[in-house]
């Protein structure tokens, strides 16, 4: 077992510690391996539609696998849930790797590998949700998570300016390789969790019990849908922009892979000031707060739209990056202070489940759309769907009246039907991810 010495704050558990540290190792290489995976299909001669194929391929898995993955992660242990997750994904990377690194990759052979990937992200994300909301207690879980997230975002920061370096220094196989390793640690840190906190699940019910109970407790809270609807456009366009048209948009305008690299680390850097802001500021209507700051996210496609010199692509992806982690906290604290331990990854199951649903098709449809429409209304569209999703989401009454309690203990189950039944929490009607926007690690 790891020993347990290192000096930390009262409130940072063992096990929030273990996840920081394999969150912030998975982070630095799944976010150049993004651009590593999208060069990796160009210099293969595929064009834009074939990268959106590649993109697809990862997230469709994800899609069909999510609510599975869900249902397992509040069964079993889910400390082994996500090791078994990153075994897959180290196998897929490191094949994938070897296939750039060795041959001539062929698109299938690019989508069979990122669809593994993508197999094991849908087994990991729930597990990884519920077991960081559980890792955290008491009034402190605010700012645990902002820590969490600044780490993780820093690390962000890292992996796409180095991986975008590297990627035009030594090519793509290289920096998928390094991604594959830091799967293989951060399953081996994963390992050493703690689950005995978790109270043994009740027998009786199978799979599609839990489904139905997990849907259950989504369905039944507007602003937990609202914005998980909201997120499922404003995901996609986001996903297609990064995926497909930002490395067309470098390639074509920005001088290649390394700039948009810097590009996507202006974001992460954004993302990690964002989030040491959310260690001070406590907005008492989370995703009203939350939801407000998503509108900016629209700037970074408008941007490309243009598109803009790279200077100030840099510092519109910073303010992107900053004011989205002001949700990105809120949210987290509001899963943490709403939802029932026993239902954490169900409930986060579905929220990741309707958060890429889009994306998917997004990316598949985003060669075609910039075929049909041309690249410039393309951008220009994805910006629009986000301003305006973002503004309906604002109409339902939860997200504009969910408060922030002083303390973050769960309520009861009868004092949560009865709540539940008034239509909301703290007598306003409460009507407050990853959103998902910045990912998939």
């Amino acid at each position: 077992m790891i020993p347990d010495s290192s000096p930390r704050p009262a409130w940072a558990s063992r096990n929030y510690s273990l996840l920081t540290t394999a969150a912030v190792v998975t982070s630095l290489g799944a976010n150049g391996s993004l651009i590593a995976a999208a060069f990796a299909v160009l210099d293969a001669g595929g064009d834009g539609g074939d990268v959106g194929l590649v993109a697809a391929a990862r997230t469709l898995p994800l899609v069909v696998f999510l609510l599975i993955g869900g249902a397992v992660a509040d069964r079993l242990p889910r400390h082994r849930v996500m090791v078994a997750a990153n075994a897959l994904s180290f196998v897929s990377q490191a094949a994938f790797a070897a296939l750039v690194l060795t041959g001539d990759p062929r698109l299938w052979q690019m989508m069979l590998l990122t669809a593994l990937g993508g197999t094991g992200q849908a087994f990991f994300s729930p597990a990884a949700e519920g077991m960081l909301l559980s890792s955290v207690q008491g009034e402190h879980a605010g700012r645990a998570f902002a820590l969490f997230r600044m780490a993780t975002q820093g690390a962000a920061l890292g992996g796409a300016a180095l991986g975008g370096a590297l990627v035009a220094a030594v090519g793509p196989g290289w920096v998928l390789a390094v991604d594959a390793g830091c799967f293989a640690f951060a399953g081996a840190l994963r390992a050493f969790l703690d689950v005995g906190h978790i109270p043994p699940r009740e027998p009786g019910g199978g799979m599609l019990a839990d489904l139905r109970d997990g849907w259950r407790e989504f369905i039944g809270r507007p602003w937990l849908w609202g914005i998980v609807v909201q997120f499922s456009l404003v995901n996609a366009v986001v996903g297609a922009a990064n995926a497909v048209y930002g490395p067309l948009v470098a390639r074509d305008s920005l001088g290649g892979a390394g700039p948009w690299g810097l590009a996507l680390g202006a974001f992460g850097a954004g993302t990690a000031v964002g989030a040491l802001l959310m260690t001070r500021y406590r907005p008492r209507r989370l995703l009203l707060a939350g939801t407000l700051a998503v509108f900016p996210l629209a700037l970074p496609s408008a941007a490309l739209a243009v598109p803009v010199p790279v200077g100030v692509l840099y510092g519109v992806m910073f303010v992107a990056g900053a004011t989205v982690e002001i949700f990105g906290v809120s949210w987290m604290t509001a899963l943490h202070q709403e939802i029932p331990e026993d239902k954490l990854s169900r409930v986060a199951a579905y929220d990741w489940f309707g958060s890429v649903a889009l994306i998917p098709l997004a990316t598949a449809l985003a060669g075609p759309a910039q075929s049909t429409f041309g690249r410039t209304p393309s951008l220009w569209g994805s910006s629009a769907l986000i301003v305006i999703a973002t503004a309906l989401v604002l109409l339902i009454p939860d997200i504009r009246g969910l408060r922030r309690r002083d303390t973050t203990s769960k309520p009861s189950a009868d004092a949560e039907g009865a709540v539940r039944g008034c239509g909301g929490r703290d007598g306003v009607g409460v009507g407050d991810g990853v959103g998902r926007a910045d990912e998939l690690a």
